[in-house]
């Protein structure tokens, strides 16, 4: 995969907006970032028209041999319909690219008609020669309703990888260290969990079912705070654990920033934060279509607390938007 063909190197594609560790893994292997754009306007699905974009972009100058689709979506929150990763696994076999399913929140669904659908089953579903795709898919105990984030387990399922092709890489992840031992029992936990009939059963599926239904609450209560404030449109989270809302700003702040030689999502996030105590990512640093301007943020504070955190952010939002209105 990471080989140069023809004085060209290989080439990944990742959404935009995109998880950042993706751009930092890319580069510290010298492979070249292809970005596609997510569409905004239809709750940031997979545009197949600007895969073929991007992609024939990018064959001028690289070899584009994977294909990264992150579902539910980090940063923004979305889940992909059944007919949209079956047009992106079409995409990736005409193509001929690896896929790599980063599918880490997959038991985080909140939206009503939303649902998970795995790359395996969809491709295995499609019959040839969609099924003979290359595919990755990755999981972690990081993520998800678990959320415990101070610790680090995971395991990818690797599937139609040649058979040469997975000997060496056992090869490789024998020589590497392996997780802490709590890491490994919490995967350990994560893949086998408790099953009807079981002692632990009924308290499991209590405190997941909680967890879950509280996550959904939250989701509803950023998504509908936020889009009650003019001037932010915020997509409906779906899934995973982020908003990443849009943000109209006037000219003037726009001029402010880049006269300090800052991205316009950065000035706002930063006198956001001075202002108030509250903490949001700008959405440069995901990447995003030029002209626009959003930010990251989480559900994971308390109910409460989220409500009086938006409040406060709306507050502000109005106060300085209209500082560069006068």
């Amino acid at each position: 995969m990471n080989q140069d063909q023809d004085g060209k190197r290989p080439g990944v594609m990742v959404p935009i907006p995109q998880y950042p560790l993706y751009s930092a893994t890319i580069a510290e292997y010298g492979m070249e970032q292809i970005g596609y754009f997510l569409d905004e306007d239809k709750n940031w699905a997979l545009d197949i028209a600007d895969l073929k974009r991007a992609i024939t972009e990018a064959r001028r100058h690289c070899n584009p041999s994977v294909i990264v689709v992150i579902n539910p979506g980090n940063p923004t929150g979305q889940v992909l319909t059944e007919d949209n990763i079956r047009a992106v696994i079409r995409f990736a076999q005409e193509e001929g690219l690896f896929i790599m399913a980063d599918e880490v929140y997959q038991d985080n669904i909140y939206a009503p008609g939303s649902k998970f659908h795995s790359f395996k089953r969809v491709q295995a579903e499609m019959g040839a020669p969609f099924n003979t795709v290359e595919l990755a898919s990755f999981y972690s105990t990081s993520k998800g309703f678990m959320g415990e984030c101070g610790i680090r387990g995971a395991y990818m399922e690797l599937i139609n990888l040649d058979a040469q092709v997975m000997a060496m890489l056992k090869k490789m992840l024998s020589a590497k260290l392996c997780p802490t031992t709590a890491g490994q029992a919490c995967i350990d936990c994560v893949v086998n969990p408790p099953r009807e009939g079981e002692p632990s059963y009924e308290s499991f599926q209590a405190e997941k079912q909680g967890v879950l239904k509280s996550l959904a609450e939250r989701a509803k209560i950023v998504t509908d705070n936020f889009n009650s404030i003019p001037g932010i449109h915020c997509n409906v989270v779906q899934g995973a654990m982020y908003a990443f809302p849009r943000l109209d700003l006037p000219q003037g702040l726009i001029d402010k920033a880049k006269s300090l030689g800052q991205e316009p999502d950065f000035y706002y996030a930063l006198h956001l934060l001075e202002s108030t105590g509250i903490c949001i990512v700008p959405g440069s640093g995901f990447g995003q279509k030029p002209g626009t301007y959003h930010f990251r943020t989480t559900i994971l504070p308390p109910a409460d607390l989220l409500k009086t955190m938006m409040d406060r952010f709306k507050a502000f939002h109005v106060s300085f938007i209209q500082s560069f209105q006068k």
